[in-house]
């Protein structure tokens, strides 16, 4: 009784979910399909899953689109992030999963917000992938500081490395001018659940006295999967990016010449004949 008092959020959070993907699968099996627009997949969650994420936000999407800035929905899911490390690090499981599961929604809706008002400003794209970058390291913080006193830190480490990875070979690439398809299976949103799902699963055993020495080995293993898929990741973009320079490199140069310019031939114009006015010759 304990333990399910202690994940009832989590688990309020769980079962909402999958009485949403109940529903929406049995739209799609009945034909009446949701109409979903602006979706973004990836290789690992796909197109289904991503419109059922996108359908299940939508009436949040509605109701804050145009009355609330974009900026202040990524401000807010940074804060969560950092609540989220706080509540890892002293160990209070739990709250941490659905702490970090609400930063993973608001960090889907502040983009969607910016686009559906029209307003997909740069600083707010700055402002959102920084912010992004900030929050996984404080949740990260979080998770090193509560397994600090074990070896599964060098996991938490080598998830830390992946996930930095994974977004500057993308940042960099871009701005090289090589644009990533892909992406690889470990990017943002597979990381959130990973890491949130791997934390439950934590937080279930470590809910019964007896079971208490397996939480620190979960999360650990949840940290080692993170860091070995991000860091596959980031080496997947690094070798694409890597070889669509060379090939760029490998093109000939066509240089443009210019045809030379001749100058046009003078023209010598006729003199005049001579006049008589009154007798004399001008």
């Amino acid at each position: 009784m304990d333990r399910f008092y202690l994940l009832t959020p989590a688990l309020v959070l769980l079962a909402i979910f999958l009485i949403a993907f109940l529903i929406y699968c049995g739209l799609h099996a009945v034909g009446r399909a949701p109409e979903v627009s602006g979706v973004k997949h990836n290789q690992l969650l796909g197109p289904f899953m991503a419109g059922f994420l996108v359908w299940l936000i939508g009436p949040v999407e509605r109701v804050l689109v145009g009355r609330v800035s974009p900026n202040v929905v990524t401000a807010t899911s940074l804060v969560l992030c950092a609540v989220t490390g706080v509540v890892a690090a002293l160990g209070h499981l739990p709250r941490a999963v659905w702490l970090y599961a609400f930063a993973g929604i608001l960090d889907v809706l502040d983009g969607r917000l910016a686009r559906a008002a029209g307003k997909p400003a740069p600083s707010g794209a700055l402002f959102d992938s920084v912010s992004d970058r900030w929050g996984e390291l404080f949740v990260f913080a979080g998770f090193a500081w509560f397994m600090h006193d074990s070896a599964w830190l060098l996991a938490v480490l080598a998830a830390i490395a992946g996930s930095m990875m994974v977004s500057y070979t993308r940042a960099r690439a871009e701005g090289l001018g090589v644009t990533l398809a892909g992406g690889g299976l470990m990017q943002r949103a597979e990381r959130i659940v990973l890491v949130a799902g791997g934390t439950l699963v934590a937080a279930w055993y470590g809910a019964d006295p007896d079971n208490s020495d397996m939480v620190v080995p979960i999360l650990g293993v949840t940290m080692l999967v993170c860091g070995v898929a991000a860091s596959a990741t980031a080496i997947n973009r690094w070798i694409i990016a890597h070889r669509e320079l060379a090939r760029r490199e490998a093109e000939p140069t066509l240089v443009r010449v210019d045809p030379p310019v001749v100058p046009a031939p003078a023209v010598t114009r006729a003199a005049a004949p001579a006049r008589k006015v009154a007798g004399v010759l001008d």
